[in-house]
C-alpha cells in the first residue's frame, strides 16, 4: 500500500467522470506538480487514456511499474487543479509546463516511442 500525500477522505470533486489514469509517484507521493501529460488510446474499460508525470522522472524510475499508480483522474486534479482545463482534449494530446510557467503548452514533437 502506498502512502499518498493527500488523504482519500479529503479529496474534493474537481474532475469527476473522466475515468482512470496512470500517475507518477513523484506527483502523488513526492508532491511534485504535473509537468508533463499525454492522452493515449485507453488500454481497458474505464481508462481515460491520460498519463501524468512531473517531468523530472528519469528512465530508470519510469521503467519501474511500482513507481506509478492507477487512480481516478479526479485524484490527480486534487493534486494539481491546473490539469482540469485539459481533460477534454482528444487522444494524442500532449502538454508540458515548465516550472517557471503558469500554463501548459501543447507539445508537437513527442510520441510515446521517444
Amino acid at each position: 500500500m502506498k502512502d499518498y500525500l493527500l488523504d482519500e477522505r479529503m479529496l474534493k470533486k474537481r474532475a469527476t467522470g473522466h475515468g482512470l489514469c496512470m500517475v507518477s509517484d513523484e506527483i502523488t507521493i513526492e508532491g511534485y506538480p504535473v509537468g508533463f501529460l499525454y492522452r493515449e488510446q485507453p488500454v481497458k474499460e474505464g481508462d481515460s487514456g491520460w498519463r501524468f508525470f512531473s517531468g523530472c522522472e528519469d528512465e530508470q524510475f519510469l521503467n519501474n511499474p511500482n513507481n506509478h499508480s492507477e487512480v481516478d483522474v479526479n485524484v490527480v486534479a486534487n493534486y494539481d487543479p491546473t490539469i482540469i482545463a485539459l481533460l477534454d482534449s482528444p487522444v494524442g494530446s500532449v502538454f508540458e509546463k515548465h516550472p517557471d510557467q503558469d500554463d501548459f503548452v501543447p507539445v508537437s514533437d513527442w510520441s510515446p516511442l521517444n
